[in-house]
């Protein structure tokens, strides 16, 4: 690779920056208010399948 001055770096830095598109507000409000869901349905899911495995194991271990 070729050696870049530091200045010019930046500039290339800038350059490529400029061409980033950003989420508008309710986009990001959107995205975050799915992220939440998924989080709790995905939690809930998790607690019923430890809950049951528990179950499974207690019942396991009294036989012993």
């Amino acid at each position: 690779m070729a050696k870049v001055s530091p200045a010019d770096f930046f500039k290339q830095v800038r350059s490529e920056a400029s061409k980033v598109v950003w989420p508008s507000r309710e986009e990001t409000v959107r995205t975050a208010i799915f992220v939440a869901i998924m989080m709790l349905i995905l939690a809930v899911f998790f607690l019923g399948i430890d809950s049951i495995f528990g179950f499974v194991v207690q019942q396991l271990l009294k036989l012993i």
